[in-house]
Formats: C-alpha cells, structure tokens, sequence
C-alpha cells in the first residue's frame, strides 16, 4: 500500500498537526563529529534553531517541538490557516517578502520598501496565494531546508544535493500520538546516546524550555516585519558599496529586532488551556511565533517530570511502571501503563513506516478518511493500549 499524498494527509484549509522528519543525503554529517574527515559541524545546529526560530516569526505555522541531530532533524509542526485570516492585507504580505523578496539585482541586500508591500497587497491573486503558502508546511519546510543547504555546501565548497529528497511527514491524529511523538522528538539525543538527560539535550525543544522556565534569555532571532521607507532604499543603494551594504545585512541578522525573549518563546506553548479550545486562533502580536495556542493537555511541570523519567528507562524492560504521581497523565489518553516505556523508546518500531501517529482508533479514522481500510502499524501500536 502506498503512501498516502501530502493532499490527503494535510488540508491546506484545516488545522493539521504533522511530525516532520528531514535526513542529509547518504546520511552524511549535517550538524555532528565526521570521523572520516575529522571535521565537527556541531556549529550548524544553532544555523538551523535561528532559522526556524526566524520563520515561526512570520509563517502561520506553530513550532510544537524539535530536535536537531548530527544527520537528520525532527520537527512537530501545525499549520494555522485561521491565523492567516487574520492578518490585514499588509502584515501578510510583508511577513512573505521577508522570506521571498524576490529577484531585484543588488536589492535583494536591501529590506523590503513600503513600495514593494503595497504593490503585492495591490496583486489580489497573488496575495491570495502568499496567503494559501504562509500556512503551509511544505513551504515552511522549503524555507528551512534550501538556505541550509546552500549555507553548508558553500561552506563545504562543493554543489549537489544536501538532503537526500523531500522531507518524510507523518499525520498526527490524537493527543495519545502528540504526547508519545513530542517525548520522541525530545528524546532523540538521550537515544544517541548524545546526552545522559533532557536538561542536557541542547537543541531540543525540551532543552529550550527548561531554560525557558529557569529565566534564561536569547537574542530574538525573528524578522523585523517594518518595511523600510522607498525613499530610505534608494539612498543606500546610491550611497553604500555593496560589500557594505552585504555587511550591514550580516549584522542585522544577529538580531533583527534588537529584541531578547525568552529560550523558548519562539515555540508554541505546551498547554493547552480549556479557554483555547474554542475557535480562537490566540494570535501572537509580538512578532516572535504564529499564535499563543497550547497543544497538549497537560502543565509543563509535569511534562518535565514525565520527559526526565521516560529519559532515564535506557535500558530494555527496566522501570516500566510509572511512579502514581505520573500515571494519571498516560492513562487519560488510553495508553496502557506498563507500555508508556516501549512506545516512546521504540516509536521507530511502531510507527516508523506509518504515515501517521495516534492511538488505534486515530490511525484507524485516518485511514478512512484518506480512502484505505487500514495504516502500516495499527495493529501493532494496538499493544500500547489498554483494551
């Protein structure tokens, strides 16, 4: 049975939550230690967490959780289709040119003008596009993979393919699968064997808001959404070398906004308050994620607890048993007690060649309402849920 079209697994007119998986080709070192030339590229992982941190500012898109390893990255993500709507003609509209300023000889050095805002907004079919694409995942993916691979291959002065093809994305279809897939992604370096714990796992959703909650602060790395003056562009292209005015772009991208947030206030909240689940998209409006929207049931101080505990069952069969303070927090979702252990730590064996993540019965409604009768691992996962 094929796998099912990217159509049928997001609706671009619906809130859909997606894992996303993107692998270097021939499994080369995107972001680790290469034994064979001696060379560590671990400097590439902050390449790439500024680079979605910069992309949540601007696409309806919501970053749930993420994790960059040495030769793949992980990344959880929800379109919002409902936030666009909100946005006026020009917030849209700047918010693309940001990303997409187009091909204008040396001027692509300089910021999108006043000018260049309106006459998108003036292009009524073309905004409704930039409209469509700004809540798309596959263009937030594009945004984040083609600048990567540019940036690696010149650093490593070679041309070809960097990512071994499209990214790998599996529909989410119930909190059971959303809790298990975020402690998943938020694990991969403790399964590395990268980090002994999450508090250590840096580049990680998990790690960012720990340190979130510890009060530590980074330099935003959003995009400044305020178009510069027409008048203010055609003096520095007239007055400033280019080489100064590529200068002067390096430096604004340290920190476009001259903002500091906290680690992790570029990432969607993790709760999700009973006030949120009303059709209220809870925009952001302070330029440095899509909304303010939760996505899991649960406080983050129990999150914690639960994502340090399942960190420290390394070893097959060990602890299974969730201590009673934990307990409360698998069992409402269906997921039976003593499995909790083998469906985070084993997630590639249940659901690595699905094309989804959720409980039997999500799996189960997926299928269905992508025309098949059943998904690769539904039986399976079947033994992590209470009968």
């Amino acid at each position: 049975m094929g796998r099912p079209l990217r159509s049928e697994q997001i609706a671009s007119d619906e809130v859909s939550i997606v894992h996303a998986v993107q692998r270097c080709v021939r499994r080369a070192f995107l972001a680790g230690f290469d034994p064979a030339t001696g060379t560590d590229y671990g400097f590439r992982r902050e390449w790439i967490r500024r680079r979605m941190e910069a992309l949540a500012s601007v696409f309806a898109v919501d970053v749930l959780s993420y994790a960059v390893m040495s030769n793949h990255m992980h990344l959880i993500l929800r379109n919002r289709p409902d936030v666009v709507a909100e946005w006026t003609d020009q917030e849209a509209a700047i918010r693309w040119l940001k990303v997409f300023p187009g091909r204008r000889m040396e001027e692509h050095l300089g910021e999108p003008t006043q000018n260049d805002v309106q006459m998108l907004v003036a292009d009524r079919e073309r905004l409704a596009e930039v409209r469509r694409r700004l809540s798309d995942i596959s263009w937030f993916m594009r945004s984040l993979s083609e600048p990567i691979a540019r940036m690696a291959n010149r650093q490593d002065e070679c041309t070809g393919r960097f990512w071994e093809g499209r990214f790998k994305l599996q529909r989410i279809t119930d909190e059971a699968g959303l809790l298990a897939c975020a402690m998943y992604v938020d694990l991969n370096p403790v399964r590395a064997a990268m980090a002994e714990s999450p508090d250590q796992s840096v580049h990680t959703s998990g790690y960012d808001r720990i340190k979130g909650e510890q009060g530590q602060e980074i330099d935003s790395a959003a995009f400044d959404l305020v178009p510069i003056t027409t008048q203010q562009a055609g003096e520095e292209r007239r007055t400033e070398p280019v080489e100064e005015l590529r200068k002067k772009k390096r430096a604004k991208r340290k920190n476009p906004t001259g903002k500091r947030i906290r680690r992790d206030g570029w990432l969607a909240p993790l709760t999700l308050d009973g006030s949120t689940l009303s059709s209220d998209a809870e925009v952001n409006r302070n330029g440095v994620r899509a909304s303010d929207k939760g996505f899991l049931g649960i406080n983050l101080k129990d999150y914690f607890k639960l994502l340090r505990w399942t960190a420290k069952q390394s070893e097959e069969g060990a602890g299974r048993k969730l201590p009673p303070s934990l307990q409360g927090l698998v069992s409402r979702l269906g997921i039976d007690l003593s499995m909790w252990r083998d469906l985070v730590w084993n997630f590639q064996l249940y659901f690595g060649n699905s094309c989804c993540v959720g409980s039997p019965d999500g799996m189960s409604q997926f299928a269905r309402s992508s025309g098949r009768h059943w998904t690769k691992g539904q039986r399976q996962v079947a033994e992590c849920f209470a009968a």
